[in-house]
């Protein structure tokens, strides 16, 4: 089922690592081309779009964009009581973790009489999209509102999927339990539209049918499929985002002090998510990795989600990767870049200190990549298909902005006002000196 790539004799450059090593095929730029005229229809015609987009894709028409207060709170109502036990752990959690990420401002004296202060300022508005195809995500209601209320966000507006299966006062809305989650989090801005036309309404706002106001956001953010994906990267610049999410992965960077049957449930647990899932297992024991197969190939066909799971473990996503040692092992981990990366060896916690690439890090047999999903207190909100070498996950400074307040004396100008001069003469760019002088030396312009 897992394909092998054998690196054992093989030294290759980062470059030639990234050829080789598993990734899906994720076309982005193609699907660009699907989603453009459902971002310009949902500009150009706002509520009416999308409404027929959600009956051509979701198969339901809502009977409202902006799902209604009475409805929160029925799904708040109906929660399964360990879910919302659940809930609660996985919220509290995440509001200790992110709080700690909130930054303070600071003013440095750069010379006497002048200062130059980082403010940080949150986004005044952002979007949250949870997906809703495969699977049901409350725990991504989670992972986008916590960090986006403890930066200070004053407006949030979650868009998720209508469910053409919800019944009663919650049919055509999204799924109840993701509802049910923004309740929790006392969001009550939900709107029931999902993929490219909905990351399209929450850039160029709307007004609904019965008039309600959906306002333009400045970032959106959160995880979809590769159409959501493509409408971020249409609509970035118009909007701030997070990321172009891709199919998930996992890769476990394992010698033989692990446990076969734990990196097994590890490499399953993700492929569950789509048949595009990517599950990778570094190793330098042939021992571990033949009993790794052999559990893996038990488990996927016991598992639920069996079809799907055997899909992604047999794409060309996933392997097998044998490594000389662990040094080996730590190099083609970087240059795989793993949106999830678990590291289960001897001294995990100073093999996992040395990984300069990933998304999100899970050390030792204790800290399963599903923990991080729902209640480490970590965002599972991560950089996929090797963007983790430049992009780290969501967190609270997703939703800042650095602002740089300068603030200069008469004096203080002065001394430096030379080297502006020389500068603007050195970029012939006279204009910006003469905006110095003018203020410094007598003359023209200085009464």
């Amino acid at each position: 089922m897992l394909a092998t790539i054998d690196l054992r004799t093989t030294a290759l450059s980062a470059r030639r690592l990234r050829e080789v090593l598993p990734r899906a095929e994720y076309d982005v730029e193609a699907a660009v081309a699907a989603v453009a005229p459902i971002c310009d229809a949902v500009r150009d015609r706002g509520a009416a779009a999308l409404l027929e987009y959600a009956e051509r894709f979701d198969g339901v028409r809502p009977p409202s964009l902006r799902v209604p207060a009475d409805v929160l709170q029925a799904a708040l109502d109906g929660l399964d009581p360990d879910v919302r036990a659940a809930l609660e752990v996985s919220i509290e959690r995440a509001r200790t973790v992110h709080a700690a990420q909130r930054r303070e401002d600071v003013t440095t004296t750069v010379v006497p009489g002048g200062t130059v202060t980082e403010r940080w300022v949150p986004v005044e508005r952002v979007g949250l999209y949870v997906p809703g195809g495969r699977a049901v995500y409350p725990s991504s209601v989670v992972m986008n509102v916590v960090p986006a209320q403890l930066a200070g966000v004053g407006s949030l507006a979650v868009a998720s999927p209508p469910q053409r299966e919800n019944v009663g006062e919650l049919a055509g809305y999204p799924h109840p339990t993701v509802l049910a989650a923004c309740a929790l989090l006392g969001v009550d801005e939900v709107w029931a539209m999902g993929g490219a036309q909905a990351v399209a309404g929450l850039a160029h706002g709307f007004t609904d049918l019965d008039g309600t106001e959906c306002e333009p956001v400045s970032v959106v953010t959160g995880p979809g499929n590769v159409y959501v994906a493509a409408a971020k990267r249409r609509l970035e610049g118009l909007i701030g985002i997070d990321a172009e999410a891709g199919p998930t992965e996992i890769a476990v960077l394992a010698d033989a002090s692990a446990d076969p049957e734990h990196v097994a449930a590890d490499l399953i647990s993700q492929a569950e998510h789509d048949p595009l899932a990517g599950s990778v297992l570094v190793t330098d024991s042939t021992e571990l990795a033949e009993a790794v197969r052999e559990a893996v190939a038990r488990r996927a066909a016991a598992t639920k989600h069996s079809e799907r799971v055997t899909e992604a473990l047999g794409g060309r996503q996933s392997a097998v990767v044998l490594v000389a040692d662990l040094e080996q092992g730590l190099q083609v981990v970087d240059a795989y870049a793993a949106e999830h990366l678990e590291v289960v060896t001897e001294d995990a916690a100073g093999v996992a200190a040395r990984v300069r690439n990933a998304g999100a890090i899970f050390v030792g047999p204790w800290s399963p990549v599903s923990l991080g999903d729902y209640a480490a207190g970590s965002n599972h909100v991560l950089p996929t298909g090797g963007s983790a070498r430049h992009t780290g996950g969501l967190s609270v400074q997703s939703f800042l902005r650095g602002i740089h307040v300068v603030d200069y004396s008469e004096q203080a100008l002065a001394d430096v006002g030379r080297h502006v001069v020389a500068l603007a003469q050195a970029e012939d760019l006279p204009a910006h000196g003469e905006a110095v002088t003018a203020r410094t030396e007598p003359g023209e312009g200085r009464q």
